[in-house]
């Protein structure tokens, strides 16, 4: 298979390659180990900063002793409400070394939400981006009366500002600067006091279904799991990772920051979340993880772009990926790939497969890594054609992140892969509801011991809430999510998942909701990608004022009709979506709709819909 790809960097690294029990002994222990070497770099004003590893130790160190000399004591908890910077990072490691618990709030939260989250996790001392994550704290802070102090990290538009309880980023500093000459060596009294069984850190639930639930993570799961995780997508100092997902998820603070603290890999901080395809082409990242809504418009991306293209780069482009589908299809099924048809493969890489590579920015790309929802099957084939491994890994917040993996050498489009080494996985007898068990598995829920309860069982088992089945080779694969399950009137079973990835994997749809619990037939709610569909609007003569009225045009009616035909060819006469509307408004994660990784809230959605749904059915 090394035609393809190359496995020797992806294989599973077993061996622990930085000691330390906890994330602070492991941070101190990583800068003792590769003090002048970079770690992160983050774009400021159009250049690159780097930060070495002693670098970020002398921030850190100055941060944590700040907050020593305001009062933060050990086993208190600190939140940092800020989109993904290094000052984030900074600021978790400075709370982590204060013997402190961490815990993140999305940005895109809104006041009473960080009220909520600071009210529940206890939260003394706050960190924020800037003046607009500062307005929500005090819009609400007179209701928080454990909060003493608010750190804002860009005071661009608060030099003015007079106000007692408000401080920078660079004056707490300045203070731990003070503080760490008489009082030297309290914060690595605070590191040597942190016990592995100690609680690290708060990571709260989406609120898909309710109130957010703050996820309790000790410093040995988090130890153990960014052990296990290099068994599972093994990284190195060489390789160049890019860091842009919220850090409050658990997905990046713990296959991003925790994970690269542990391996040594370089963590590149994009400029916004708008920049994300500009600077990873920048960035060229040799692992690459990310969400399926990602790899959806990497692939709409080179779609609309090929819409544009000459006929002849057209035939180019279709004789090359039939190409590298041809040999993706041998390898996955493990059949031998012919001489000739792995000449013609690097003919088509060079040719056509590796400028498509470029283009999106994975052209040194060893693996990629998707996860946190379901992908479209095909997509991942798209990218294997490409000549890139795509490997999903599947997980929750309440498991620290992955507990299954698709090996580099056996990936199966459509499955989650098996248990990986370091839990247990196994399907529940009666319910096929996917249950794991080991150390990665989480304390339990902040102030909620019923809803702990409810999850984890006597046995150790935690209930996942997904369904799934499991192959002969130990390959899982989720089917749906318990509460998601549609049983139509006729009392036909269907998945909605699935066809909702298919839709997912059109350039003109970003989401889909598909309706038809107890209902005679299938329909779905879609929220069209904006970019394309206007693109086909103006390409197409397509008269529209504004989103709501872009939706309304027959045009584009009849474009996402002629999307959800294609999808239906693939599913039986009962599984196929009968009507559809589309969502006249544009969405962003500040809406109800959406949470905060930009999933739509189906339950939400059903409700606030409803008057539509039905119109549906009428």
């Amino acid at each position: 298979m090394s035609y393809l790809w190359d496995l020797s960097h992806i294989r599973p690294q077993p061996e622990v390659v930085l000691p330390g029990d906890t994330i602070p002994a492991m941070f101190w222990n990583a800068v003792q180990k590769r003090g002048p070497t970079v770690w992160m770099r983050q774009k400021e004003f159009g250049i690159w900063r780097s930060w070495t590893w002693n670098q970020t130790a002398e921030a850190v160190r100055e941060i944590s002793h700040g907050l020593m000399a305001l009062g933060f004591a050990a086993r208190e908890t600190a939140s940092v409400l800020s989109n993904t910077t290094v000052e984030w990072v900074l600021a978790d490691l400075a709370v982590l070394s204060a013997g402190g618990v961490s815990n993140g709030i999305y940005p895109t939260d809104a006041a009473d939400q960080v009220q909520f989250l600071c009210e529940d996790s206890g939260t003394t001392v706050l960190f924020v981006e800037d003046d607009e994550q500062l307005d929500k704290v005090l819009e609400v802070r007179q209701h928080l009366p454990r909060l003493k102090k608010i750190v804002v990290f860009d005071m661009e538009g608060l030099h003015e500002l007079n106000d007692p309880q408000v401080i920078s980023l660079n004056a707490l500093r300045e203070l731990g600067r003070t503080h760490a000459k008489t009082h030297a060596g309290e914060m690595e009294t605070r590191v040597a006091a942190c016990r592995p069984q100690d609680l690290a850190i708060l990571v709260y639930t989406s609120g898909t279904t309710g109130k957010p639930k703050g996820a309790m993570h000790s410093h040995r799961g988090l130890v153990y799991t960014v052990h296990g995780y290099n068994t599972l997508i093994a990284r190195d100092e060489h390789d160049e990772c890019m860091c842009f997902l919220p850090l409050c998820h658990i997905a990046e603070r713990m296959g991003g920051e925790y994970f690269s603290l542990y391996t040594g890999a370089k963590l590149n901080f994009v400029e916004n979340p708008e920049t994300v395809p500009e600077n990873v082409r920048e960035i060229a990242p040799t692992v690459f993880t990310a969400v399926p809504r990602v790899w959806e418009k990497f692939y709409s991306g080179v779609m609309i772009t090929l819409k544009e293209a000459s006929q002849l780069q057209q035939a180019a482009y279709a004789w090359a990926i039939g190409i590298g589908q041809r040999v993706a299809e041998l390898v996955m099924t493990g059949q031998p790939v012919p001489g000739s048809l792995r000449l013609r493969f690097r003919l088509a890489r060079l040719l056509v497969l590796d400028n498509v590579r470029k283009l999106i920015g994975i052209h040194r790309a060893r693996f990629l890594v998707t996860g946190a929802a379901p992908i479209s099957p095909d997509l991942v084939r798209w990218y294997l054609a490409l000549g890139v491994p795509m490997l999903e890994v599947w997980g929750m917040t309440e498991t620290c992140g992955a507990s299954t993996g698709i090996p580099a050498d056996r990936i199966k489009p459509g499955s989650i892969g098996p248990a990986a080494s370091y839990n247990e996985v196994r399907l529940d007898p009666q319910t096929s509801e996917i249950l794991v068990r080991g150390p990665n598995v989480f304390m339990g829920y902040l102030n909620l011991p019923e809803k702990t309860a409810e999850t984890i069982d006597a046995d150790g088992w935690l209930h996942t809430g997904d369904v799934g089945v499991a192959d002969e080779e130990g390959f899982f694969r989720i089917t749906d999510r318990m509460k998601d399950i549609i049983i139509t009137a006729g009392g036909k079973n269907i998945t909605p998942s699935e066809l909702e990835n298919e839709l997912k994997f059109s350039p003109y749809v970003t989401d889909a909701v598909v309706i038809g619990d107890k209902r005679a037939y299938l329909t779905v709610i879609i929220m069209i990608d904006q970019e394309n569909v206007e693109k086909y609007a103006q390409d197409n003569d397509v008269p529209f004022s504004n989103y709501a009225s872009l939706t309304r045009a027959p045009e584009v009616q009849a474009l996402i009709q002629a999307e959800i035909d294609r999808v239906n060819k693939k599913f039986a006469r009962v599984e196929q979506i009968k009507k559809f509307f589309l969502l006249d408004t544009q969405l962003s994660a500040e809406d109800e709709e959406l949470t905060p990784t930009m999933k739509l809230k189906r339950k939400l959605v059903q409700q606030k819909y409803a008057g539509q749904i039905d119109a549906m059915y009428s």
